[in-house]
């Protein structure tokens, strides 16, 4: 019996038990469709982190103060210090101090109430320089961003967020309207394009963006410290470099020790990969319960073949007393049990897409379909049919012809 004929007979043989076949597969489809979810879903969750985390800026290296110890000896958390300050920023920028620092950019952040007629909303203050724009990879959706000028000036003038903007202007353009901060009125000069990304629990797209100078002065503080620096470095191949000089400089600049540092630099690098530890652990478990249930469909093909085997005892002895021989008898039998693993694995891969790509718009988490995925699930709805059908196949295979020609 040549290849075409085993495998028309194979499938004549699938089709005459639909229903025995369609169960027998059933704990495989299970298994690869979610297989395909659940790599899905580790993949779709990491590809949103490492958009928020790009959302951040380009080649980013963010500069956080040292912690703080109070009066009773209570220390607090990094950031809880004043150790940076606009003097550090403007050595940072320095080409000879620091010579794959692109750009950077310090920061001053507090959250206050914005007024525009009769709606409020409460949104985070940003005070910064004219390079935050590039140094956060932010673009505009309608204005413009304030000048060295207006930096200069302390000029009263507040580039909004997507979201701030949305909660304080129902209609109409923002731009050259007026909120009021503080008591003091400030004109819209643009609006942010939507970013997505969030950072501290807050988004990226509800804050309002001003000069330094002029959150100083709404604040009432004359203190150049500002909560963080954001450094830009020329590309990904010099971020390690810049590191090393940003470390070195702010080290020197404060007279501290590596071992003594009141502040603290994170890297796009170590962001992303402590962010999506916990996906990759989520991922792995799920797959795990995903390969129980295909170890099961797996043993139900085994099951199905014994079976399968008893009732054609017959038919094999028959075949034998033909001229089949034994490796005929056990590809037969092989080929059947393939047959129900690629089916399942076949179906369960379609019922996967489908779920990757309706799951989205109900959980609001993005399904990657990675295509090496569906061909390792494939494979291995093929190496199941094979690895559970060779003992009923091999079974088969040894029968003797007189013997099974006499079964009932």
């Amino acid at each position: 019996m040549n290849w075409f004929e085993t495998l028309r007979t194979a499938g004549d043989a699938v089709r005459s038990h639909r229903l025995r076949s369609l169960l027998t597969m059933l704990g495989i489809v299970i298994g690869i469709s979610s297989v395909v979810l659940t790599v899905g879903l580790g993949l779709g969750a990491q590809d949103k982190v490492r958009d928020q985390i790009d959302a951040l800026g380009s080649n980013l290296l963010i500069v956080s103060p040292g912690s703080s110890t109070g009066s009773g000896g209570v220390r607090g958390g990094f950031g809880s210090s004043s150790t940076l300050t606009l003097a550090d920023a403007e050595a940072l920028a320095d080409k000879a101090v620091a010579p794959d620092v692109a750009r950077v950019a310090p920061v001053t952040s507090t959250s206050a109430s914005l007024t525009a007629g009769t709606t409020n909303w409460t949104s985070r203050l940003v005070g910064t320089t004219t390079t935050w724009e590039q140094v956060r990879a932010r673009t505009l959706a309608s204005g413009r961003f304030f000048t060295a000028k207006e930096l200069a000036s302390g000029a009263n003038v507040v580039v909004l967020g997507a979201d701030t903007s949305n909660e304080l202007f129902s209609r109409g353009s923002p731009v050259g309207q007026t909120v009021t901060v503080n008591g003091a009125t400030l004109t819209v000069i643009g609006v942010l394009d939507t970013s997505g990304a969030t950072s501290d629990d807050s988004s990226e797209d509800d804050l309002a963006v001003m000069p330094i100078t002029t959150a100083q002065r709404l604040s009432g503080s004359t203190s150049t410290s500002v909560s963080t620096v954001y450094v830009e470095a020329k590309s990904a191949d010099t971020l390690s470099a810049a590191y090393q000089e940003v470390n070195a400089a702010l080290l020197t600049a404060h007279g501290v020790t590596s071992a003594e540092a009141d502040f603290s630099i994170a890297t796009q690098d170590a962001l992303l990969e402590t962010a999506n530890s916990t996906n990759k652990t989520m991922t792995i478990l799920l797959a795990g319960i995903a390969a129980i249930s295909l170890l099961v469909g797996g043993i139900g093909v085994m099951n199905i073949m014994l079976v399968s085997v008893t009732e054609r005892v017959r038919e094999i002895g028959l075949r034998k007393a033909l001229g089949a021989t034994p490796s005929a008898i056990r590809r037969q039998f092989l080929i059947e049990a393939s047959l129900l693993g690629v089916s399942g694995g076949v179906i369960g891969v379609a019922i996967g897409v489908v779920g990757a790509i309706v799951l989205p718009s109900m959980i609001d988490q993005p399904v990657s379909i990675s295509a090496p995925a569906i061909a390792a699930a494939l494979g291995v709805a093929l190496g199941l049919g094979v690895g559970f059908g060779v003992y009923p196949a091999s079974r088969a295979a040894r029968l003797t012809p007189i013997d099974a020609l006499r079964s009932e």
